[in-house]
């Protein structure tokens, strides 16, 4: 492999150019950091804007809140607990989580109506893992269900609760649908962070840091920002119809606190260059600098696509997202992964595995070219900036 890494390094400068003058230029996010990778050597990295709202220049060590993006962490964390024989993926999630064994399915009700259900079949484990449980977020604002959730506070603040509090209160509360009949975006990842906490019988930041943070020396990367690190803590901001607002300030707010509970589906801060070391590990088959995570045939096995009937996110979401886009996504075990690059509309392989975070983030990896890219923002998105298709066109531009 070339030093460059068989990318042309005019247009990866381009491309960060790119996201410098329309993105972060212009006030549309408050700052951006690109890492490209190859064969897990650096080929491209870049920052653009501040880290605070005071004008703190976005230093190459900032911590970001990664969101969604802690999701591979707990698939990881809970596939390495099936290659030690502890747990299966057609294990019913009420064989650790009893709670969960008399579940029912929402037919109407809700909205001071009361619940009409019928009985819901066994939930497993890979439903947690690739959002078939027929759990739901509040915040997609679809359904009585969804408002049940909003109403309960469920992980949302306001609502803290700890691993067995959280349980009950979703317990308690009907399905959206039969598990595995449907894909809906969902707090499944934060159960299956309960379920890799009860097998383990530590908490889930105890887990990420044994098996996976030391060995891969992530010593940035937390759910919550130590007071020795809080000056490279980064603020949050949301877009509003008057500007972009911050919602979670780096000096005192809710990321220097450490939560009641570890959210598995979204807990984490991390930086990039811990985030680059992540995705090496996965591209490398499991291994970085001779760690071993997981094995290469689990990470295969994660990377295809486990929707029934192999549909993709477009035919089988109940509420698409961004980053199903127009088709031709699918999802695995933890992440969503491309089968069919001309249906998505965006340059990529077949094969190639993604998830985003609710604060713009996002990351790539691609097992074809042998490439791995990463985004790091702070700005909870806004469905007129097509940062992800920007993102993916900028990288696979670039290669010779």
């Amino acid at each position: 492999m070339e030093e460059r890494g068989g990318f042309d390094q005019s247009r990866l400068e381009q491309g960060a150019a790119h996201f410098r003058t329309r993105y972060v230029e212009k006030g549309a996010l408050p700052n951006v950091q690109i890492l490209v990778a190859r064969e897990g050597r650096v080929v491209h990295r870049s920052s653009a804007g501040a880290a605070r709202a005071d004008g703190t220049p976005l230093a190459d060590d900032a911590i970001f809140r990664i969101a969604s993006m802690t999701k591979p962490l707990t698939a990881v964390a809970f596939m390495a607990l099936v290659e030690e024989g502890r747990v299966a993926l057609d294990d019913t999630v009420s064989t650790v989580i009893p709670e969960f064994a008399k579940l029912r399915v929402f037919e109407s009700g809700g909205g001071g109506a009361p619940w009409a259900t019928r009985s819901a079949p066994p939930m497993r484990m890979i439903d947690l893992l690739r959002h078939t449980s027929g759990l739901t977020y509040g915040f997609l604002n679809r359904t009585n269900v969804d408002a049940a959730y909003r109403a309960e506070k469920i992980l949302a603040p306001g609502g803290e609760r700890d691993d067995d509090a959280l349980v009950a209160a979703l317990a308690a509360l009907p399905l959206e649908f039969a598990p595995g009949t449907a894909w809906n975006y969902s707090v499944s990842t934060d159960v299956l962070g309960i379920v890799v906490a009860r097998i383990e019988g530590v908490p889930l930041d105890e887990v990420f840091r044994r098996r996976i943070l030391k060995p891969l020396k992530m010593d940035d990367t937390f759910f919550y920002c130590p007071p020795d690190k809080v000056e490279r803590l980064t603020d949050a901001w949301m877009m509003t119809p008057a500007g972009a607002k911050v919602i979670d300030r780096a000096i005192d707010g809710r990321a220097t606190r450490e939560p009641l509970f570890k959210m598995g589906g979204g807990g984490l801060l991390s930086t990039i260059s811990d985030y680059h070391r992540f995705c090496a590990m996965m591209l490398a088959g499991g291994t970085l600098d001779g760690a071993r995570v997981i094995g290469r045939k689990t990470i295969e096995l994660m990377t295809r696509n486990h929707l029934p009937g192999g549909n993709d996110l477009a035919q089988f979401a109940r509420a698409p997202i961004a980053d199903a886009g127009s088709g031709g996504t699918g999802f695995g075990l933890g992440v969503a992964v491309t089968i069919d690059p001309a249906r998505t509309m965006m340059p990529g392989s077949a094969g190639e595995y993604f998830w985003s975070g609710i604060y713009s983030t996002q990351f790539f990896i691609d097992p074809v070219e042998r490439i791995h890219a990463i985004l790091m923002t702070q700005q909870m998105p806004v469905p007129t900036i097509p940062v992800r298709r920007d993102f993916r066109t900028m990288v696979y531009s670039a290669l010779e």
